[in-house]
């Protein structure tokens, strides 16, 4: 199969000749050098507060193995050249002219040399294995910046008494390039930049690709995807658009004005009044302890959810809600709330699709709210803990359906935008030493109402074995993925996702952002609850 697939990759680009002939001769006629677009509402919400120490960059790492030769470093290099050619932001920079000027930067490589030159720039060969990498990630000096809004890092452990002299080929080559190595992916990327669909969607296409051809017939898909999208694309299909700029408009004034107050409303009826106590001021250390149920577990776990008519992801609420309330015996009289993001990209105009990229945040937010209390008695609780699966389950049904859903997104895109604004510059004056707190007034005080606190947040992936289409690279074995983003202190979310036919739940969160020993008897509690009451 393998040698089908490089027959044909030869028969479709041998007319475009070698790669290195066309580096030099050809150019664009009319050289685009500089293309740009405001960042939208959403993006700008996520950009700001990420400026000084890249408070949620993104990373998707996965553990696997495959043969060397597959890992070569310049079939590696011109795959990660190839995917950045298809999907331009990931190759922007960010300027920022004002708090609401801010703008993705894009400039064309020239050649499809060039375009391999910065690829290989932004590629890092390692011998960490996958803690390392992660607590450097995460804990570590910024990977990611406004001039670099996307980072590969391949890392193979095997290797790590090897001295590289800064050849890469001396860490990955061998001379027996058949024998498979144990080897870690980490792809980094700023999630104003995109979010976790575009993530796997990615990772996903860089397996398929680096798989389908040696290094020639990489070569000259390179030269291909140049010449398709920087040699004969127009300027304007080149960057994705913004989400609020693809989401339907609202036809009228009245309308405009009736969806605005429809989404004040839905949130003042949002009440929630569990929080996770908060420890002293220390410096942040995320962790990420993550847990996988064999594929018999899992088949239990999906078998019983199924039963009862409802979601691994939906359960999941209800095992945060049950976990929490062993863990915290205050406040059962206020309900718990815990938010997630909802995957906006079938609501999207497709009239208004111009690039073909899938790189580009596309995520609004629903909020589940359950009781905090529990029953005492094992049989009750297990009735109870179904029960609020359910009602889980028509949260996310209601939130996904309702029919102010895309006005909802819009309007809580433009409170999330204003209200980074608004942090941002507080954030710069303090910086620089002039800001000043707004002075105290009894006026116009807003009227008191409940609390609307949420406990955490859940990144509820789904079945990821839906998006790797493993028989694509029947050589590379994918048995590990983690994922998450560098935290804010105090910060939080819960991962859970099916992938190679495990169920996986994975926990970041800032270790010394809490009161010491609740946090982890959360955790704690969390596993047992899948253990009684899903397995």
């Amino acid at each position: 199969m393998l040698g089908f697939l490089r027959g044909l990759l030869f028969i479709a680009f041998q007319s475009i000749g070698s790669f290195q002939g066309l580096t030099g001769s050809m150019r664009l006629p009319n050289p685009i050098t500089h293309l740009e677009r405001k960042l939208g509402d959403t993006e700008a919400s996520y950009f700001l507060p990420s400026r000084e120490n890249g408070v949620n960059d993104m990373y998707l790492h996965l553990g696997f193995r495959a043969p060397l030769y597959i890992m070569d470093p310049q079939c590696v290099a011109l795959v990660w050249s190839i995917l950045r050619i298809r999907h331009p932001l990931l190759a922007s920079q960010v300027e920022m002219h004002s708090y609401d000027d801010i703008r993705f930067v894009y400039t064309p490589p020239r050649s499809p040399e060039e375009a391999l030159k910065l690829a290989e720039s932004n590629i890092d060969y390692r011998t960490q294995p996958k803690d390392e990498l992660l607590d450097s990630y995460l804990n570590g000096q910024r990977t990611l910046s406004s001039s670099r809004l996307s980072y590969l890092i391949v890392s193979n452990p095997e290797k790590a008494g090897v001295t590289m002299n800064g050849d890469s080929s001396t860490l990955l080559g061998s001379s027996n390039t058949d024998v498979s190595r144990e080897y870690d992916l980490m792809i980094c990327a700023t999630h104003f930049l995109g979010d976790g669909m575009a993530l796997h969607a990615f990772a996903n296409e860089f397996f398929s690709l680096l798989s389908s051809s040696d290094s020639k017939g990489l070569q000259d898909l390179l030269t291909f995807e140049w010449q398709e999208r920087c040699f004969k694309r127009t300027p304007a299909s080149f960057l994705p658009t913004a989400m609020e700029d693809r989401l339907p408009e609202c036809s009228t004034t009245l309308q405009r004005v009736a969806s605005r107050v429809e989404f004040r409303n839905s949130q003042d009826r949002l009440i929630g009044g569990q929080t996770f106590p908060k420890g002293a001021r220390k410096a942040r250390e995320t962790v990420a302890p993550t847990v996988s149920f064999d594929e018999e577990r899992t088949k239990k776990i999906l078998k019983a959810c199924k039963n009862h008519g409802v979601s691994i992801s939906s359960a999941l609420f209800a095992i945060c809600n049950i976990a929490w309330a062993k863990t915290s015996k205050v406040k059962w009289d206020l309900p718990t709330m815990m938010y997630s993001a909802l995957n906006m990209r079938p609501y999207l105009s497709p009239s208004r699709q111009l690039s073909d990229s899938y790189w580009f945040l596309s995520i609004g937010y629903f909020n589940v709210i359950l009781p905090t209390f529990i029953p005492k008695d094992d049989d009750d609780l297990t009735r109870t803990f179904w029960h609020r699966a359910r009602s889980a389950k028509e949260q996310s049904t209601n939130a996904v359906k309702h029919p102010m859903l895309i006005p909802r997104t819009r309007e809580m895109a433009r409170e999330r935008g204003a209200r980074a604004r608004v942090w941002a510059k507080e954030d710069d004056d303090k910086a620089l030493g002039i800001w000043k707190p707004a002075p105290a007034t009894t006026q116009n005080k807003p009227s008191p109402r409940a609390p609307s606190s949420a406990l955490i947040g859940l990144s509820l992936l789904g079945n990821l074995d839906g998006t790797y289409k493993h028989s694509r690279y029947p050589e590379i074995e994918l048995h590990t993925l983690t994922t998450g983003s560098r935290q804010r202190p105090g910060g939080m979310l819960l991962f859970g996702y099916t992938f190679r036919s495990k169920f996986w739940v994975s926990l970041g969160y800032d270790k010394n952002g809490f009161e010491e020993g609740v946090v982890e008897r959360f955790w704690n509690q969390v596993l047992l609850s899948i253990e009684e009451l899903l397995v």
